[in-house]
């Protein structure tokens, strides 16, 4: 059996108050065409589908749309979970229709105990849920962190291992020694919302979905595959893609996304960015941090800027820049320049 593993779509998420929508909808497309080039049985969406618990009517229209395309018309399975953006009562809304057409969506630790089964592997879903429902579902008091609580589900799990078959678990938490960048939501390390790796030792491949970056941890069988697109700065170096897994060796491959609009970067003097024979080379549709050489104080920059390059993202100053500063002096004005 082969299956792709995706996570943290993050549907109707802006950049710096672009919107994304059909830059996530190729992305999903891409991932289609890979799913069908490479005839994986299953796809694995490791939660956070939406960027809100409440998305708004265009993102909803497109997830559906692609949803359709890809288990509809497509005919393959989606193995998928709720992560901590989502709201999972809202994406529940249909679940028992859904398995119909081997559409698994679960969002309930009850769900979670209960294998999804292909001929050769068991999967087993387990959406983001906080400590409390661990406490109320198993009754026990003792369950006080993420990391117990998520253990004392994993037991229960392995009482429904099929020793012939290889196990899979599909999730969406903060793994302990993990790497995050500026897009995820904020977690502390160690504390409550972390779990440790070595809770998941009985599973032959943990898909994990809730840090942005595929390589925020690389434990063997434990894998991020990383968010849909680039959703911050800091991920402007950061490959995206989804990992291909066979199970009979369960060894993932990974597979890039080549982006509608990737973030790119450049530094350069004011001058030169706006020089017809510099932006001429340029892929202007990108969007953009720049890096100004510049001190001197550029009137209405950014408006200039955006007037050749759409989609700026930030300006930073390399060398700072000058300020004029007004003071005043027995009922006289002075100004002076101030270099800061």
């Amino acid at each position: 059996m082969r299956f792709l593993h995706t996570a943290d779509w993050h549907i109707g998420k802006k950049l710096h108050g672009y919107d994304l929508l059909e830059n996530q909808k190729a992305a999903m497309e891409e991932i289609l065409a890979i799913a069908k080039k490479e005839a994986v049985d299953a796809i694995i969406i490791a939660g956070d589908l939406y960027d809100r618990s409440v998305p708004g009517i265009e993102s909803i229209e497109l997830l559906n749309k692609q949803f359709i395309q890809m288990n509809l018309e497509a005919e393959l399975p989606i193995l998928a979970v709720s992560g901590n953006h989502d709201s999972a009562t809202r994406l529940a809304t249909g679940g028992p229709w859904y398995k119909q057409r081997n559409f698994h969506l679960h969002t309930t630790l009850e769900e979670a105990l209960v294998p999804v089964e292909f001929p050769e592997v068991q999967f087993f879903l387990l959406p983001y849920f906080e400590p409390i429902a661990a406490r109320l579902y198993f009754e026990d008091d003792s369950l006080k962190t993420i990391g117990q609580a998520v253990g004392r589900v994993v037991e229960a799990m392995a009482s429904a291992f099929d020793p012939n078959k290889k196990q899979v678990l599909v999730s969406h938490f903060f793994v302990a020694g993990s790497l995050r960048t500026d897009s995820e939501t904020s977690v502390e390390v160690g504390g409550l919302d972390a779990v440790p790796v070595d809770v998941f030792a009985a599973f032959d491949y943990v898909a994990l979905g809730h840090l942005h970056s595929k390589n925020a941890i690389k434990e063997g069988k434990v894998r991020y595959s990383g968010s849909l697109l680039k959703y911050s700065l800091s991920e402007i170096n950061d490959e995206k893609g989804v990992w291909l897994i066979d199970s009979q060796t369960m060894e993932p491959v990974f597979q890039a996304l080549t982006p509608l609009q990737d973030i790119q970067h450049y530094q350069a003097s004011f001058a030169e960015l706006t020089n017809p024979t510099i932006y001429q080379t340029l892929d202007r549709q990108a969007f953009w941090h720049f890096e100004i050489t510049d001190r001197a104080i550029i009137p209405n920059m950014m408006n200039q800027l955006r007037e050749i390059y759409p989609f700026v993202l930030t300006v930073e100053r390399t060398n700072g820049h000058d300020v004029v500063v007004q003071t005043t002096k027995k009922r006289s004005k002075k100004w002076h320049r101030q270099l800061s």
